[in-house]
This record gives C-alpha cells, structure tokens and sequence, in this order.
C-alpha cells in the first residue's frame, strides 16, 4: 500500500510541479518580487510544522500522512477552482503546503519504518526511483495535454486532489504504529547539532532552486508549461536509474562522501544556472540552464542521506520522526528569508546574484558535510 500512496503522490505532484510557476504567471501576471514574496505564505507550513505535528500528537505517523495528503487535495482543488484573486489562491496555497510539509518527515521515517537494518539507504532508494516513474507519467501527461489536448490548469489540479485522496486512503488502510508522546515534539538535543545545520544550508539552497530556477526559465527564458514538464520528465527518467544507485551508494560510502560530492556539484550547478546568458550565446545559454536545472532535479535526491544520518546517529528510535520534522521546521526558517531576500535582490541586482550566493552557500555545505561521523563510517 506504502508503494502504491508513494506512486500516486508522485504523480499529482508533478501535476503540480509541471504547471504551478506558468499558472501564476498566466493568471495573476505577478512580478518578479511578488514571486518571491509569495514563498512566505508556501514555506511558513514549514516553520510550523513542528507545532503541527505537536497539535496531532494523538495521531501515528501513517494517520498524519493520511491526513496530510486530505490537507493537500483540498488546497489544490481550491487554487484551481476558487482562485478568483492573488490574494485568496494565497490561502489555498498555504493549506496546500501545510499537508506538503507535513508529508515530507512522514514519508521518510514510514520508508525506513519498512526497510531492513543497514538497507535503508537502498530502501528509499527504491521508493525514490518508484515516485520518479510517477513523475515522469505525471510530467508527460501535462505535456501532453496542454500541447495536444487543450488541457488546463483546472483540470490538471482536479485530477491531482483526486490523486492525493487517493493517497490518504491508501496510507490510512496501513497498520497503525505508535504515536510519538508530544512531549518530544520539540525536543533538541546536542547530538544532532550538525544534522541541524545541515537542515540549515539545504533549506537556502533548496528555495534558491524551488522558487528562482522554474521563475528564471518562464520569465527570462520565456518558456512554456510543456518546456518545463518536459524537463521534469526527462529529470525523472534519468532519476530510474539514478535514486537506487544512490540509495545504494548511501549505504556502501557513508552520508559524508555523498553530501559533500552533492555539494561540489551544486557549485557549478548555481554558477551555471546564474551566469550562463551572461557568457554564452542565447541558444547555448538555454540549453546549459536546461541541464543545471535537469541535474539539480535529480541531486535533490540526496535529501535522503540526510534522514540516513539522522537515523544513524538517533539516540533512541523514536527521535527518527520527530527530528526529521524539527528539520523541516529548521530549514524553513532559513528558506523563508532566501525567497523574500531573493526577490529583492532580483529586483536590485538581477537574478545571477541569487545563485552566486547558492554556490557560496554550496562551498560552506562542502565543508559542513566533511565532518559527518557515523558509526560504519568514520
């Protein structure tokens, strides 16, 4: 059941992901600085989400995912059917990314709930690859449609709340486990202090991404919905392949090597990302700005060495969970303030500064990954 729920969210997601920036674009003609002011509203779920998952402490971890993905059909049926302003589709989003937020930790910790000792690396390996193939059916039907079959944004977000419905029952019908006493919900401890700033550095890094990447390609590069379902779709296939090699990789090389290796590429990554209209001519531009935004959809997957650490180094089990959401709170604090301090800085200096600060931050996640120490591998 945790297959399937994995398979048909990563399908309405990517219903999402395919088309989002290009709705916004097309029904609310917002600027570049609202693009990054809108992140308040998207990200804040992920400041909370500690306090969340506090208020639904009487809930297991597979009855809250079950009720996350309730959050996220009811928010993306209402953006694409009750959006007649900015300003109201704002708070659709916002229930919409608290179910997000609230998924993320569960979907980890239930994943290596399900794998065996010293596989979990290999494990949400597999479940990675299997959301990717969801993906890119996910990705080539928004293709498709908007292309051939006069597809549109009502239909598409529709179909994906029916999608995450689906993914609710099917999660809800798993054996229950035991709930978390809330009184761990917000607790800190020393040990996993670089944990922490990991979280840090990967949530600036990731809303540099999240919000700019898709923005700089529909309003600089002037691309169209099916150009950016294309290359979430060609991003998948490559992530087939790839998320179980990886999953694998986590668990023979250690979270170190694979953090730190994520880290260099995403140097050239951001650089790239940033500079290449500045070097190069338009059409070359283009299609260097295609692959960075290919590569960066698939190392993104690394997030999952993150939780294997997190896992190695638990001092009890049951800190697994809980501190895979006080990371997603952590990381949102930090992403928050990028996606405001990024539309601004769009706006003052251009883009290609918001990812020249993603490769310095990138340098600092180099060395912050060097001092990673487990168990298997020291």
């Amino acid at each position: 059941m945790f297959l399937a729920a994995t398979f048909v969210f990563g399908f309405s997601q990517s219903l999402v992901d395919s088309t989002f920036n290009n709705f916004l674009n097309e029904a609310f003609f917002i600027n570049n600085f609202q693009r990054g002011l809108m992140e308040l509203p998207r990200e804040l779920p992920g400041l909370l989400i500690i306090v969340i998952s506090a208020i639904l402490f009487f809930f297991c971890s597979r009855r809250q995912a079950a009720f996350a993905n309730v959050l996220c059909a009811v928010g993306i049926l209402f953006i694409g059917l009750f959006s007649p302003s900015f300003s109201v589709m704002l708070i659709w989003l916002f229930i919409f990314s608290i179910g997000q937020h609230l998924f993320i930790p569960m979907n980890q910790s239930i994943g290596m709930e399900l794998a065996v000792e010293g596989k979990t690396g290999k494990r949400l390996g597999q479940l990675s690859a299997l959301a990717n193939v969801a993906t890119i059916i996910g990705s080539f039907a928004i293709f498709v449609g908007f292309k051939y079959c006069h597809l549109n944004f009502k239909i598409s977000y529709v179909t994906a709340c029916l999608g995450f419905i689906a993914v609710a029952i099917l999660i809800f019908m798993m054996k229950k486990n035991e709930p978390v006493p809330m009184k761990t919900k917000f607790q800190l401890r020393r040990e996993y202090k670089l944990f922490y700033w990991l979280n840090v550095l990967y949530g600036t890094r990731k809303q540099i991404f999240l919000t700019f990447a898709p923005w700089v390609l529909v309003t600089v590069f002037q691309q169209k919905t099916q150009v950016l379902a294309t290359l979430l779709t060609i991003g998948g296939i490559i992530g087939i392949f790839f998320r179980p090699m990886l999953g694998k990789a986590i668990d023979k090389m250690g979270e170190r090597f694979i953090l730190a290796s994520e880290a260099i590429i995403l140097i050239f990554v951001c650089l790239g990302y940033g500079f290449a209209g500045n070097i190069f001519p338009e059409t070359t531009a283009l299609f260097i700005v295609f692959s960075c935004y290919i590569i960066d959809q698939v190392v993104i997957a690394v997030t999952m060495a993150r939780a294997t650490y997190m896992q190695k180094i638990a001092v009890v089990p049951e800190d697994v969970s809980q501190t895979l959401t006080m990371g997603v709170s952590i990381d949102h604090v930090f992403s928050i303030f990028i996606a405001v301090l990024g539309g601004f800085v769009w706006i003052k200096w251009g883009y290609q500064y918001i990812f020249l600060a993603g490769a310095i931050i990138a340098v600092i996640n180099f060395f912050s990954a060097l001092q990673i120490k487990t168990k298997a591998h020291r």
